[in-house]
This record gives structure tokens, C-alpha cells and sequence, in this order.
């Protein structure tokens, strides 16, 4: 997994992976993968496999998180640079729209992409994503991560996002991998996105949007997710049962399974599989 890396228009360097495993005559679509706060694009390790055989898959690294560079304490931060980071790299590889999977506050990204940008993104698939993070209890994290670092955090809360007896090495791994990011620059990227709520802007998500649902949701309430299932037009809904927030690793090959099902209905095959759930 070695990173490409590009300079976004405000001089920062951000790194991202580009995995083709497609037939070389298919002209295959994109599929952009957006992780999650404290997280990286390597965290989509074992997704890649399966969804690379059938897409262009591209996993940027947000900036400040895996190997791409940490902004400036005093310069502009939002969702906005967020998409213009997302933009520019998609722009610089000739992408003119992508499906996009979005992980926790990664899919933060891919909604408003697809409520602000709706001809760059042909499907929203969401993992544990609800309409910001204002209706949760994300703000109280900021200063446990400003006294503690990073992994003393994760390590503290770390049953709000695994089950019991997950292998200890994927947790050392998942908890190392994020302690990398500065703890001053994730303060400022949860805040932000804890002052976040567009659950009133939904309707503008026009595109097919699958969203799966930790059915044992630890960040905020499961009942976040209602106001999407009522105001995203065509969107279709799965439940991991059981699962905290962090689906993405508890069980990455169904979740590359279920993207992969999801694009097949929507996107080329006649009928839907039978556990996706049918349109409300």
C-alpha cells in the first residue's frame, strides 16, 4: 500500500491510493472511499480486494490523517476544504464522478458532496454516517483527547466501537494507526464536525444512497439515522445488528459485499438482492 500523494490549492500535500484490478478493457467506473476521523485510508485494506476487481477504487487520506499532512493551526477548516480537497484530487486524475463510500465522517464529506456537487457523485453509500455529529455525545471527546492523546482515548472507549473478544492485534493496530494524528488537529476536526447538522438539507441527496446502520450504534443515537431514512428521496437501508460504530472494521468484507450488491442492483442488475432492503 504505497501512497500517491498531490498538492491541494492551498499548498498542502495529501496522499491517496488509486487500486485498479478491473479488466483493462472495461473503462470501469470510480468508487471513492472516504474514512473516518482519526482513521486513514489504509483502515479499507480489506475491502480493496473485492472492490477493485470491479472498480477504480481511490482512498484518499483526509488531510491531517495517515500520510498526508497536518494543516496549520490558524488556517481555514471546514467541510468546504474538506470537498475541495476531494474535488482537486478528483479533478487531477481525470475523475468527472465517482460512487462514493463514506465511513463515519468520511461519508459527512460524501453527503454534502452530494448535496453541493450532485454531477460529481453517482451513489452515496454510507457506513455508520449520520447528518453531522451535533446529536451526540462527539463534543465530550475533545478534552479527554486534549489531556489523554489519542490512544488513552480509543483505548478508554475502545468497547464503543469493537465487540468483545475482537482479536487484541486489530485493536492495536486500528488504536496505533490513529495516534499518529495530532491531537491538537483532531480536537479541531471533531469539533467542527460536532457544530454540524444539514438533517434539514437530506432532501438535496438526489442520487441512490444505501445506508448501513450499526444496529448497536454507540456514537449518539441510532435514532440519528431516522431523519435520513425520511428525507434522503431514494434511499435504501441495512442494520448490522448488534455492531457498534464501527462497522467498517468489525466486518469489512460484508460491508465490501454489500457496496458491491447494492451497485449491482442500482447500477446493471435486473432485480434487487434479497437483503437489501426494498425502497420506503
Amino acid at each position: 500500500m504505497t501512497p500517491h500523494f498531490f498538492t491541494a490549492s492551498d499548498g498542502l500535500k495529501l496522499a491517496y491510493y488509486l487500486d485498479d484490478n478491473t479488466d483493462p478493457w472495461a473503462n470501469a467506473p470510480t468508487l471513492l472511499m472516504l474514512h473516518a476521523a482519526m482513521g486513514c485510508a489504509e483502515r479499507f485494506y480489506a475491502w480493496v480486494p473485492m472492490l477493485s476487481r470491479h472498480y477504480r477504487v481511490l482512498r484518499p487520506d483526509l488531510r491531517g490523517h495517515g500520510h498526508s499532512a497536518t494543516p496549520p493551526a490558524d488556517s481555514p477548516f471546514g467541510i468546504d476544504r474538506l470537498m475541495k480537497d476531494t474535488l482537486e484530487l478528483m479533478d487531477s486524475l481525470g475523475v468527472e464522478n465517482a460512487h462514493i463510500v463514506g465511513n463515519s465522517a468520511g461519508g459527512y464529506v460524501g453527503q454534502n458532496l452530494a448535496m453541493v456537487h450532485p454531477d460529481r457523485v453517482k451513489s452515496l453509500i454510507l457506513f455508520g454516517s449520520t447528518p453531522g455529529l451535533r446529536n451526540s455525545q462527539a463534543a465530550t471527546w475533545v478534552p479527554r483527547i486534549a489531556k489523554d492523546g489519542i490512544r488513552k482515548f480509543l483505548m478508554d472507549t475502545i468497547a464503543d466501537r469493537f465487540v468483545p473478544g475482537t482479536d487484541p492485534r486489530k485493536i492495536e493496530w486500528f488504536v496505533a494507526r490513529a495516534a499518529e494524528c495530532d491531537p491538537a488537529y483532531i480536537g479541531r476536526f471533531v469539533s467542527h464536525m460536532a457544530s454540524q447538522d444539514w438533517s434539514d438539507r437530506l432532501a438535496a441527496i438526489k442520487c441512490p444512497t444505501l445506508l448501513v446502520i450499526p444496529g448497536a450504534e454507540t456514537v449518539g443515537s441510532i435514532r440519528n439515522y431516522d431523519v435520513m431514512r425520511e428525507r434522503i428521496p431514494d434511499v435504501q437501508l441495512i442494520a448490522y445488528e448488534g455492531l457498534p460504530h464501527n462497522i467498517g472494521e468489525a466486518a469489512p468484507e460484508r460491508c465490501a459485499e454489500d457496496v458491491l450488491a447494492f451497485l449491482r442492483w442500482r447500477f446493471g442488475q435486473p432485480s434487487p438482492p434479497l437483503h437489501v432492503a426494498q425502497p420506503h
